[in-house]
């Protein structure tokens, strides 16, 4: 990339990040001024950035141009479109809304591919065209001018409330990661888990393990948690002798365990909190239990691996002084402690405790971790901040966007609550067939599309048959959010899986089926949380929640233990069927 193309993509994220950090300051903007914006600070990245070849370039600025003039005038008439209630009047209004939902569309497609675009293109069409189908699954027809209208100006469909998520909150705390990683605070979490667990039997996949989840928390990608955090403990696994298939395993299990971390979790916890009208602070005490089973049952896996295989602890000449721990260790803590304080103590939003957080990392990134200041390393942090927060916010947002388009579909035609007759009359208004069928179809789904993306819709149709079912509305959004992950580790599309196997050079389906063994956890919490709903009530119950974590933990480590320990059938059938027992038959 020359100079002045570099110059031009770190000013623009730059530029990204002032206006959502701006929001937070600046008091109520409109919705259809806020919104538009934070499409148009996108399409750049998702068109451009990257792009190579005459056709991707030059359609990428065709669109990039189409899109912002779109935009725009969405953003100022802002008030003028409000009052028009998503009823278009003019020739532009309809070509702005053609113009729009294909831009979107192609957004997404360049952005993750097909299967998300595609969804929502025949969420389109069935808007469109829905009344030619006969039986209860026709909707009446809505007038064209109706449709387009409530899909692009006014504030549902594209500018509804999940792009407003992405706007406000996630854009936040994608900053707030952006900064973490420029620095020291990676670093920072690879030296405490190795001062932890290093030693340890197994302990190179136990670092492995505990980075994953210190630095998933951030990241929420476990895509992005491979590369980073694999960079370096896949290599200190195989220099151990660990075999390839079970480093590939470890890193990608604990890589997919970042999205369901507090404190910052993925996307999907932040549109959990508007979907559900739950704090975000109520959404992290639910979580924290859950994820921290997952990391113990992955834990006690690898202890079982270690019967199989010698999996020995780092060398003490790899182990990090305690000086560095404590010094590192402090450019997360910092920002964390203030986050957690702002949140829960001194009762801010999320996206304002977020924001002071990001002063204080941002003032680290000054210094590294020998306390020493160098301006062109922090020149390169800094650069390094610009582009990672408007490439991540550019992806998220358009995923989001796309997602918005079948939101608004099954609102507006009432599809969403023919398919929640479906799932109730399919389960025979019984819960567990209805959970069934929903863990299903969010494998189904989550096998193509990004984890968020998943999840929003299939809450959007399954969680009202839940909830019907006598499901509580959190239990029914962390079931349904958990499903979504599984495709990170499960066959035939598990994205975590395909990085880590190509990062070792591996053969992907020998590292699923470990991966699968040792994420076990992700296939039972998710069950386990709806037969022992103490589990997710830390902050309304802590004692009946802990009594429900104590059980399930030991229930998981005797399944973990019986499914990965090489033990003789009998004893290995015996700790499965009393793990399962221990969850399903006495609950709390």
């Amino acid at each position: 990339m020359s100079v002045p193309g570099r110059v031009f993509w770190v000013l623009l994220g730059a530029a990204s990040i002032s206006f959502h950090l701006g929001l937070i300051f600046s008091g109520l903007v409109p919705n259809l001024l806020s919104r538009p914006l934070h499409m148009a600070l996108a399409l750049p990245w998702i068109f451009l950035f990257g792009a190579t070849g005459r056709w991707q370039i030059g359609s990428g600025i065709a669109l990039t141009l189409s899109g912002l003039a779109a935009t725009l005038y969405v953003a100022f008439n802002a008030e003028a479109l409000g009052n028009q209630y998503g009823f278009l009047t003019t020739d532009i209004q309809y070509v702005v809304a053609a113009t729009l939902l294909i831009v979107t569309l192609e957004m997404a497609r360049r952005a993750i591919g097909w299967p998300l675009p595609l969804v929502a293109l025949l969420a389109l069409l069935y808007g469109l065209f829905g009344q030619h189908i006969p039986g209860e699954f026709g909707h009446p027809g809505v007038p064209l001018q109706s449709f387009l209208g409530n899909q692009t100006i006014a504030e549902g469909g594209l500018w509804g409330s999940l792009t407003g998520v992405s706007v406000s909150i996630v854009s936040i705390f994608v900053i707030m990661g952006a900064v973490l990683n420029a620095g020291e605070a990676g670093q920072g979490f690879m030296n405490l888990a190795t001062a932890a667990a290093g030693r340890l039997k197994g302990g190179a996949a136990k670092v492995s393990t505990l980075s994953s989840a210190l630095f998933g928390s951030i990241s929420g990608s476990a895509s992005a948690n491979v590369a980073s955090t694999g960079a370096i403990t896949l290599p200190a696994m195989t220099r151990l002798g660990y075999p390839k298939t079970l480093a590939g395993a470890v890193e990608a299990v604990a890589s997919s365990g970042g999205q369901i971390m507090p404190p910052l979790m993925g996307a999907g916890a932040f549109v959990m909190v508007e979907l559900t009208g739950i704090p975000y602070t109520g959404i992290m005490s639910a979580a924290l239990l859950p994820a921290i089973l997952y990391f113990l049952t992955v834990w006690v896996g690898i202890n079982a691996f270690s019967r199989r295989f010698d999996l020995r602890g780092l060398p003490s000449e790899q182990q990090p002084s305690t000086r560095d721990v404590l010094i590192t260790s402090g450019f997360f803590a910092i920002p964390f402690l203030i986050l957690l304080e702002r949140m829960f103590i001194g009762g801010t939003t999320p996206q304002y405790a977020a924001s002071t957080a990001i002063l204080a990392a941002f003032v680290l990134l000054f210094i590294d971790g020998r306390l020493r200041f160098d301006w062109r390393k922090t020149l390169l942090r800094l650069e390094q901040v610009c582009l990672s927060s408007g490439k991540q916010i550019a992806m998220i947002g358009s995923i989001i966007l796309c997602a918005s388009i079948i939101i608004g579909v099954l609102s507006t035609t009432g599809l969403g609550i023919k398919i929640t007759s479906l799932i109730l009359s399919g389960s025979g208004q019984m819960l567990w067939p209805a959970l069934l069928l929903t863990a299903l179809a969010c494998l189904i789904l989550g096998m193509e599309v990004p984890t968020t993306a998943a999840y929003v819709i299939c809450i959007s149709v399954a969680g009202p048959a839940l909830q019907q079912l006598g499901l509580a509305p959190l239990q029914a959004h962390l079931f349904v959010f958990w499903f979504a992950l599984l495709s990170t580790i499960t066959p035939p599309v598990c994205g975590a899986v395909f990085i880590a196997a190509g990062m070792i050079g591996e053969n992907w389906l020998k590292v699923s089926l470990y991966a699968m063994a040792l994420g076990i956890g992700l296939y039972i919490i998710p069950l386990a949380l709806i037969a022992n709903p103490a589990l997710i009530g830390l902050d309304a119950d802590p004692m009946a929640a802990l009594m429900a974590f104590a059980k399930i933990a030991l229930s998981l480590s005797a399944i973990s233990f019986g499914v990965i320990a090489p033990l003789n059938p009998l004893l290995r059938i015996g700790l499965v069927l009393i793990g399962f027992g221990g969850i399903f038959l006495f609950t709390l």
